[in-house]
């Protein structure tokens, strides 16, 4: 299952507990009583699985590469959203993404690459459009 998954890996450095491995679980949208293999997960939930690995020692460094591949629409919008809360708490987060639209919104600074060389270095949009906020006319 997700929670043996994650008390295996939370084995390996004996930092957390059960309680903050449900929580973890929970706040990736994943049930923590959930008894279905991690074999039959949805790619969605899979991804989920992962995000919380990645979260659940709390990091001060987070590393995402493409965290919303799998995800549906709502998926999307939670995982927006737990990124965003990491980000409140002072967490640095380095997003790899093809998505114009995540990168906009849940990044300070954008570096883009070409063929493995950086070829930009930009301030993330403050556009309203490019954010999926209404515009004001």
């Amino acid at each position: 299952t997700g929670k043996k998954n994650l008390k295996i890996l939370a084995s390996l450095r004996g930092r957390i507990n059960d309680a903050i491995i449900c929580h973890t679980l929970t706040r990736v949208g994943l049930d923590p009583n959930m008894k279905k293999p991690v074999n039959k997960y949805s790619l969605g939930m899979r991804q989920r699985l992962g995000i919380a690995q990645a979260i659940m020692e709390n990091p001060r460094l987070l590393i995402l590469d493409e965290p919303f591949n799998g995800l549906d629409k709502q998926g999307i919008q939670h995982m927006r959203e737990l990124i965003l809360s990491l980000r409140n708490q002072g967490k640095t987060i380095l997003l790899a993404s093809h998505n114009a639209q995540d990168i906009e919104v849940l990044c300070d600074t954008v570096c883009e690459m070409d063929s493995g060389v950086l070829t930009t270095v930009r301030s993330a949009s403050s556009n309203p459009s490019m954010l999926g906020l209404p515009t004001i006319r």
